[in-house]
């Protein structure tokens, strides 16, 4: 239905992203093509440096965006407009949350998949109202993070820029160029950079950790000094350092449902 629109919204996200960044005040990390390094470890190389991101050849991201993110997305399903407002959003702020807003809007509930029977009701709904509203939950969301400042015109512009893209799809406006690289071209998308996610504390992620991890050998020392068997001793240094795990693995949790939410 809509996949004469990929090689137009690849070609936008991969203007809008530009190439290598690595801005401390970014959660990504370091980025090229809009891959940041954590997804480049995970869909193509697991101990990838970001030497390795910087070295990113372009037809890699490319694979990654058609089977990561289009696909992950069903966009090829979605009407035209629809799909690149659905994708450039989950590009800049993940598929989950992407995803979830989606069905959210659509009246679907928000934490099931999106199957045929779902995308067909997408499908008969107002595409140029569900692009309106998507971009404005999208910006509303932006404004909420603590990178704001520090990326909010970027931002503010490219959720703009594709709004008026999208809804030109909708219409089968086949005027604007799909490259919005070509000279004379009427399309608008300039770069904006740092990924629109909620950033992790990891100061405190750390000190919650260290905190249970340095309790626990405190107490196992403790316990030594006033004799206690070696079998103890040891439990007492196993269950601090599977309570530290689990502590690190609950920021991460959270940090999920923060931006998902």
């Amino acid at each position: 239905m809509a996949r004469r629109s990929y090689a137009e919204a690849l070609n936008r996200v991969l203007t809008h992203e530009g190439g290598y960044s690595n801005h401390p005040a970014d959660p990504g990390g370091p980025t090229k093509f809009g891959i940041t390094i954590a997804d480049y470890r995970r869909y193509l190389k697991p101990r990838a440096s970001a030497a390795d991101v910087r070295a990113m050849r372009l037809d890699e991201a490319k694979l990654i965006y058609r089977s990561k993110y289009w696909d992950a997305l069903h966009c090829d399903a979605l009407p035209a407009g629809v799909d690149y407002a659905v994708f450039d959003y989950g590009v800049n702020s993940g598929i989950g949350r992407s995803g979830k807003v989606l069905r959210r809007l659509a009246g679907f509930a928000a934490n099931g998949r999106i199957g045929d029977a779902r995308l067909a009701k997408v499908r008969t709904g107002t595409a140029r109202e569900l692009i309106v509203r998507l971009c404005d939950e999208r910006l509303a969301f932006l404004r909420r993070l603590k990178t704001w400042p520090v990326f909010g015109k970027g931002w503010g512009r490219r959720v703009a820029e594709v709004r008026v893209a999208a809804l030109a799809m909708t219409a089968g406006d086949r005027n604007r160029a799909p490259d919005p690289s070509t000279p004379g071209s009427s399309v608008v998308c300039t770069p904006s950079s740092g990924k629109g996610v909620v950033p992790i504390n990891t100061k405190a992620q750390r000190g919650t950790a260290g905190g249970i991890a340095a309790a626990g050998a405190a107490a196992a020392q403790q316990a030594h000094q006033a004799g206690a068997r070696p079998l103890i001793v040891i439990a007492i240094v196993a269950a601090a350092a599977a309570l530290a795990v689990a502590g690190w693995f609950w920021w991460r949790w959270r940090q999920k449902r923060l931006q998902e939410s």
